[in-house]
């Protein structure tokens, strides 16, 4: 068998490969939802793309015989670093044929890259960090994606686990269900908790939208911040997705939690555009446009995003009633179905809430790590 090399994608002419050679491992795979190749530019996009303000990202192409047939990003986040007090590197946007020594000669290079930027591990798929694309698809492979969320061929997890790869955290995708969710004792629950708390839901309002922006990054980088692995987005990083974010947005989904005025959770819900997406194979911008205009009213699930509240407030069971009147402003705006994703295996407060609506687990991710000894 002909040799793997490893080299740096540099050129322009090389990120476009490094782009494009995601359809090769998902040719013909009915599950997988090509991405946009115009949000794919952006994503990797150094100069301009805020993430890397305080992050290096090298990117590295695998060819056999003068063609493609794999790749990898190796990630250096300084604010996880100083977030979590760990040198830990991240791999990201990895992608390969059914080839073990593909792999290997991948997170070879990866890890070589991050040993010498001075990390002790490496971490991930993380593409390119907490805030994007997030682990590894293990279970529901027969299930496309949501809006977001991350998928990948059902022999990765083998790839990985045999280039020295161990697992350290699963996250979970909840599927809640209309016909499932309001049961008497949530109802009952969600009135006791209004009541006892004085709380108030109101839904985002899009003509003051920069300064609701403002009010819920506030309100996530507080809610947020003693979540495993959790990085707050810095104000350039939070506008910067808002702002793509408003335009697939319903705000009938988007909810904000006031006692008495003060702004206490939030909770994020989009549609899923993958349902739309999914059928737009080429990835280019127009035809996803036309099929978005057509066909939107059709989506029938929102993936539930973010949910929380300041820490002060984590007892009162105001988290539960973000989660029922997402739950139910969903179903009233014509979502009958939502997923809420991700979830970390061991967020006791969020898989209560996702077991109180009846969800079920329905597709598992998995983030792997491996020292660099």
């Amino acid at each position: 068998m002909s040799r793997v090399t490893v080299r740096r994608a540099i050129s322009r002419a090389d990120e476009k490969a490094f782009i494009k050679f995601q359809w090769v491992p998902y040719k013909g795979n009915p599950c997988w939802v090509p991405p946009l190749l115009l949000d794919r530019r952006k994503l990797i996009d150094r100069k301009n793309n805020p993430f890397y303000r305080h992050a290096q990202m090298e990117m590295f192409l695998a060819e056999r015989d003068g063609s493609i047939v794999g790749r990898i990003a190796a990630i250096v986040n300084d604010n996880h670093i100083r977030e979590h007090n760990e040198k830990v590197g991240f791999f990201g946007f990895f992608e390969c044929i059914d080839d073990q020594a593909v792999a290997g000669a991948l997170f070879d290079a990866a890890g070589a890259w991050l040993k010498d930027k001075g990390m002790d591990a490496v971490r991930g798929p993380a593409s390119p960090s907490v805030n994007d694309e997030y682990g590894m698809l293990i279970e529901g492979f027969h299930l496309p994606p949501t809006i977001l969320m991350s998928y990948n061929p059902p022999y990765y997890p083998q790839l990985v686990e045999a280039s020295g790869f161990a697992k350290i955290k699963d996250l979970y995708a909840y599927k809640v269900e209309e016909s499932k969710v309001f049961t008497d004792k949530l109802v009952r629950g969600a009135e006791i908790v209004r009541k006892r708390t004085g709380v108030t839901i109101r839904t985002i309002d899009f003509s003051n939208f920069d300064s609701e922006v403002k009010l819920i990054r506030e309100l996530y980088s507080r809610g947020w911040e003693r979540n495993w692995g959790e990085v707050p987005m810095t104000e350039d990083e939070f506008t910067y997705v808002a702002k793509d974010l408003k335009a697939i947005a319903d705000p009938r989904v988007i909810i904000i939690a006031e006692i008495k005025g003060k702004p206490v959770g939030f909770g994020l819900a989009l549609p899923d555009l993958n349902q739309i997406l999914i059928k737009n194979r080429n990835g280019y911008l127009l035809p996803a446009l036309v099929r978005v205009m057509l066909f939107k009213k059709q989506i029938n699930l929102v993936r539930i995003m973010i949910l929380g509240v300041l820490p002060e407030y984590f007892s009162t069971g105001i988290g539960a009633l973000l989660f029922y009147e997402t739950g139910r402003r969903g179903v009233d705006s014509g979502y009958p179905t939502g997923e809420a994703s991700w979830v970390l295996e061991d967020n006791v407060m969020m898989n209560r809430g996702a077991e109180l609506m009846q969800g079920e687990i329905w597709k598992r991710y998995r983030l792997y790590q491996k020292p660099l000894s």
